[in-house]
């Protein structure tokens, strides 16, 4: 592992459970709840916290993901983005916020938030000393979205991940989007960023979707598997000369989505074996420094089945034996 992963700090997500209790909680006080002293180990502290810590664990980005909140009521979330990134700036020691969101509305709310000047928090930023801030990241844009959010640019500096997804009917094998689909979807944002709005190569990631292992089994002979799939475009993307300098990233921890035990290493393993296929960022729990400790080879094994299963009975066979293995092994013995 010889390239350094950009790591994309996964922990202020309102889906994990107890963050978003204490997001919950936090947001029930009111807007001066989010600049005014709480109990320790509660609310605001326990944000501050979350911030602080993935700062400290050399986090490159810090990202903000508050959906939860904007599911019955959209602009909760807006609102909520905006005190979540002055919190960013307050306490996250000079790392650039990753304003993460399905929703275009909550992702322009934070970019205009990370440069507005009209901040009621004092910025402490030993990395810009000045008050200056380094450059933000937006996740996502697709191909639909992009004519909304990429002529932002002209205002705000900021790099973004293209996520490949289309409105669009995928017409790859058994109904699913193909490795040469995905690789479209990303020349298309790639020309628009690079060719309409002055995006440099190096500004922009692309994310072609992690699936979990532990249920991605195709259900008709002849198609690839997901993560076969993703491992794929990337390498394929990487090996565009028209798009040198651009980044791959993927979110880790939906690998190990339903998997009995040993989740830490399956995501190590995952993270080793993309990175041979051209990764080099992933949105993921910085503590644990995925791309700098060698995983497990039995989970390497069983991570690189799932890479190669090409649509055919063979490697199909060899991925599920794999997986069966490891189920009955972590079931029996409590692995972590």
């Amino acid at each position: 592992m010889k390239e350094a992963l950009i790591s994309i700090g996964e922990s202020v997500h309102a889906s994990i459970p107890k963050t978003g209790k204490e997001m919950a909680q936090l947001a029930e006080l009111g807007p001066d709840a989010y600049s005014a002293p709480s109990p320790p180990q509660g609310g605001l502290n326990y944000i501050k916290s979350l911030i602080e810590s993935q700062a400290a664990d050399g986090a490159d980005y810090i990202a903000v993901n508050l959906d939860a909140f904007g599911e019955s009521e959209p602009q909760v979330a807006v609102d909520m983005m905006v005190e979540y990134v002055r919190m960013v700036r307050k306490w996250g020691n000079g790392v650039p916020v990753c304003i993460d969101s399905s929703n275009d509305d909550i992702l322009i709310a934070g970019l205009k938030e990370w440069y507005s000047e009209n901040s009621k928090f004092e910025i402490r930023n030993s990395k810009f000393p000045a008050g200056g801030r380094a450059q933000p990241l937006i996740n996502s844009v697709k191909v639909y979205t992009m004519d909304n959010l990429l002529p932002l640019k002209e205002h705000f500096d900021y790099a973004f991940i293209g996520l490949l997804v289309s409105e669009e009917a995928p017409a790859g094998p058994g109904g699913s989007h193909s490795v040469d689909e995905l690789y479209s979807l990303a020349k298309q944002i790639f020309d628009a960023a690079v060719g309409q709005y002055g995006f440099k190569s190096k500004e922009i990631f692309f994310d072609s979707t992690v699936f979990p292992l532990a249920i991605d089994m195709p259900m008709e002979s002849g198609v690839p598997g997901y993560t076969y799939r993703a491992f794929e475009t990337i390498k394929k993307i990487k090996s565009d000369t028209k798009m040198k300098g651009v980044h791959c990233s993927l979110g880790v921890s939906n690998c190990v989505r339903d998997l009995p035990g040993r989740k830490i290493g399956v995501c190590r393993a995952y993270v080793a074996k993309a990175m041979e296929y051209g990764l080099d960022a992933a949105i993921v729990n910085v503590a644990h420094h995925y791309g700098q400790v060698e995983p497990a080879p039995e989970l390497l094994e069983l991570v690189d089945a799932y890479a190669k299963m090409d649509g055919s009975a063979e490697k199909m066979n060899e991925a599920m034996a794999l997986m069966g293995k490891f189920c009955r092994e972590n079931r029996k013995h409590g692995k972590t």
